[in-house]
């Protein structure tokens, strides 16, 4: 029989990440009554994990890493499924003196070989001294191991036990590298964003008192991806730095059954849970839960259900608050924010409560003069934006032009943060880090946006902005008109990018053919996303029909269209010239 859940009040006077590090935030969570409850596809508990009992399993493990030669300052790699022990080889870690870094599971990749390879490039580039991994990848990792020389390699309880007698091991401190974390678009060349103790403990402090402003009642709820920084750091660390009870369902089992998701926050009560845009449209995609197969869904206990990662769509939003306001759901209850692994997480955050606040823009001087007007009176082409909230209490957001001047409200520029959650740089990157980070302590943060009211808003990234015939394209917008307007596309079966031909530039536009099973049907579909482009947008895009499925994705389920623009130009969406003209007349 499953046990039960871990209960939700922990019974300690709650304190909010005021620690010096992570250890001595376990050693306080763990005199309470709450911890972690791991949860399988049926949403039956398979691991209740105390605090308590993490700690004691943290401490034990960190003296079998120090007995099997490692040395403090080293790194430890870690491919984190949803795992007790994954969370306990972490926090291992921190009390070692060792720095984890936590790698992605197969899911998020396609095939064997192309994962060993992605996993032998995140070890390199983090210099790792030990490599654990689920029992079922031992056979695909062990000659990467082999090849690395690593003095530990398999599952951390593998390891022998430490004799009786050895000094205490030293956490972490707050100059230290707290974790590497490698961003979701690591690819090729990884770049490791290194954490000190310091930003991680403002940065959780900021989230729990000002951000998400956490009670003694509050219960968290997470199927993100513990190698990504919006489940570390977000939804595992920052609970264990509240005392807050949390409910973990793996990534996968999200994916198979996104309604387990709100199950689990219907059944247990929970109030604070995050996701991208495409978790909540999995959800409305997958419709409400046959109440003949459970109990009903009740989403009324539900007060911050946050949303990051991503380009926020206010028109998905609004859906699932729609269909999940029969069963108690809050529009009032999202959260938009604003952050990146650079930051540690957080940035910025709305005022939990106000819901998703939309700055509605002329997206014709939007394109052509950069500033973010309200409609013309007479009408036109409009865009709404998701108001992300004002910078957290000590963190500054300035939004600069190209010439490094500050500019005022709704004009839209490249935006620089500067405060104490920032990273200390891209570990053994100098030139990485002094091309994002200047001397005076502010990230270039590869976004663009505006401020409207002392609040951040964000129209793009940098690196994606489309210019052509000297108007500025966001491809989201290109892609949201797409998918609105072609039968039988959903929110991701578009990527739109730019390619240079003859000295300017062309847009071309990706599209997933579902639905259209016969060559008279992708020609329909790609004639009306060409004639939606160009009369919604003014632009003549380049029409490619891809399968279902092939557009490509970062770890955190983010379209990546630096990646699809690559495999483009590569030719693997290649198809013939004469054919693919046709189909954008």
């Amino acid at each position: 029989m499953a046990p039960p859940p871990l209960p939700t009040r922990s019974n300690l006077p709650q304190r909010l990440g005021d620690f010096a590090n992570l250890a001595e935030a376990l050693e306080y969570a763990a005199g309470g009554e709450t911890g972690l409850s791991f949860h399988d596809g049926r949403g039956a508990v398979t691991c209740a994990l105390p605090y308590r009992q993490l700690r004691e399993e943290a401490l034990d493990l960190a003296g079998r890493l120090l007995h099997a030669g490692l040395r403090r300052g080293e790194r430890v790699a870690i491919v984190a499924e949803t795992h007790p022990e994954v969370v306990a080889a972490f926090l291992a870690c921190q009390h070692a003196g060792l720095v984890p870094a936590l790698l992605p599971v197969p899911a998020a990749f396609g095939g064997r070989e192309g994962y060993i390879d992605h996993i032998r490039r995140l070890a390199v580039a983090a210099r790792a001294s030990a490599l654990f991994v689920p029992e079922s990848l031992k056979p695909w990792l062990a000659p990467v191991a082999q090849e690395m020389g690593l003095k530990a390699f398999g599952r951390p309880s593998s390891l022998p036990p430490a004799p009786e007698g050895l000094p205490a091991p030293q956490p972490l401190g707050q100059e230290d590298i707290a974790y590497l974390q490698f961003s979701s678009g690591s690819t090729r060349f990884p770049v490791g964003v290194a954490v000190t103790g310091r930003a991680l403990m403002e940065n959780l402090r900021a989230i729990l008192r000002h951000g998400l402003r956490v009670t003694p009642d509050d219960r968290a709820v997470s199927w993100l991806p513990l190698y990504h920084d919006m489940g570390l750091v977000g939804f595992l660390l920052a609970p264990m730095a509240g005392q807050v009870a949390l409910d973990l369902l793996s990534p996968q089992e999200f994916a198979r059954r996104p309604q387990l998701w709100l199950r689990l926050l219907s059944a247990n009560r929970g109030t604070l849970s995050y996701s991208p845009s495409f978790g909540y449209e999995l959800c409305v995609r997958r419709g409400r839960p046959d109440p003949a197969k459970g109990p009903p869904l009740d989403l009324s206990s539900w007060r911050a259900a946050g949303i990051g990662g991503d380009m926020i769509r206010p028109h998905v939003l609004a859906r699932f608050a729609e269909t999940f306001l029969p069963d108690g759901f809050r529009p009032g209850a999202f959260v938009p924010s604003y952050g990146m692994a650079e930051a540690t997480l957080a940035i910025s955050f709305a005022p939990p409560g106000a819901g998703v606040a939309v700055d509605t823009v002329d997206l014709d001087r939007l394109e052509s003069e950069g500033f973010a007007a309200p409609p013309a009176a007479g009408g036109g082409r409009v865009r709404g934006f998701a108001l992300c909230g004002p910078p957290l209490p000590g963190t500054e957001v300035e939004i600069r032009d190209p010439d490094g001047a500050a500019l005022p409200e709704r004009r839209v520029g490249r935006i620089l943060v500067r405060g104490p959650g920032l990273m200390s740089g891209y570990d053994g990157r100098p030139e990485e880090s002094a091309a994002a980070l200047s001397p005076d302590g502010w990230l270039e943060t590869g976004d663009l946006g505006y401020r409207l009211g002392g609040q951040i808003v964000i129209t793009g990234r940098a690196k994606d902005l489309i210019i052509v015939n000297g108007r500025n394209l966001w491809p989201q917008d290109l892609e949201w008109s797409v998918e609105q307007a072609v039968s039988g596309l959903r929110s991701g079966d578009a990527a739109a990018f730019a390619v240079e031909e003859e000295g300017t530039e062309r847009v071309v536009v990706l599209i997933e053919a579902r639905g259209a099973p016969d060559e008279a049907g992708r020609e329909r579909l790609a004639a009306e996303a060409a004639g939606t482009l160009r009369a919604r947008h003014g632009v003549e895009a380049l029409i490619v029909l891809v399968p279902p499925g092939s557009l490509p994705h970062t770890s955190s389920g983010k379209l990546s269209r630096a990646l699809a623009r690559s495999r483009y130009l590569k030719g693997a969406f290649a198809r013939p010239a004469a054919e693919l003209a046709a189909l954008t007349r």
